[in-house]
C-alpha cells in the first residue's frame, strides 16, 4: 500500500477561492486536493486533504497522523502565529512536516511574521500561491522516497 501524506488546513481556508482573492487567488481547496493528488501519484504516494476552523480538531488530526501518515503538509493559517498546541502536536509526529502559506506572510502585518510551526517544520514554502501545495507535495515525495 502506498504511503499517505495528510494535508492539513486551518481556519478560513474552507473559503479559499471566495475569500480575498487578491491575496489568496481563485483556486479552491478542491483544486488544491486535485493538484496534490496528481503530484503524489508521481511518487507512488496518496494524499488526503483535511480542513478545520477549530484548533483542537487540528490537534486531533495531527495526533491521528501518528498512526496513519508518513508525512504532513500543513497550512495552519492564523494558528501559525498563535498555537503552541499545534506545535506541541507536530512535535509528537515522527515523519516530515512541511509548512505552506499561500501569501507571503513576511510582506503582511507584523504579527504574521512569527510562526510557531516553523520550529518543527522540515521546510516551509511561503508566498507561492496555491502552487506551493504541489511544490510541498513534490518535496515530500523526495523526502519519503
Amino acid at each position: 500500500m502506498s504511503k499517505l501524506v495528510t494535508i492539513l488546513n486551518g481556519p478560513n481556508l474552507n473559503l479559499l477561492g471566495k475569500r480575498e482573492p487578491e491575496i489568496y487567488g481563485h483556486a479552491t481547496l478542491d483544486d488544491v486536493a486535485r493538484d496534490c493528488a496528481a503530484v503524489a501519484t508521481e511518487f507512488g504516494l496518496r494524499c488526503e486533504l483535511l480542513q478545520s476552523n477549530i484548533e483542537g480538531e487540528l490537534v486531533n488530526m495531527i495526533q491521528a497522523c501518528r498512526e496513519t501518515s508518513a508525512g504532513i503538509i500543513i497550512n495552519p493559517a492564523a494558528y501559525t502565529h498563535t498555537s503552541v498546541a499545534i506545535l506541541d502536536a507536530l512535535n509528537t509526529f515522527e515523519g516530515p512536516v512541511l509548512e505552506i502559506h499561500i501569501s507571503n506572510v513576511h510582506h503582511r502585518e507584523e504579527f504574521r511574521h512569527h510562526s510557531f510551526v516553523s520550529k518543527r517544520a522540515n521546510a516551509s514554502i511561503i508566498g507561492m500561491g496555491v502552487e506551493g501545495y504541489a511544490l510541498c507535495m513534490r518535496h515530500m515525495g523526495s523526502l519519503l522516497a
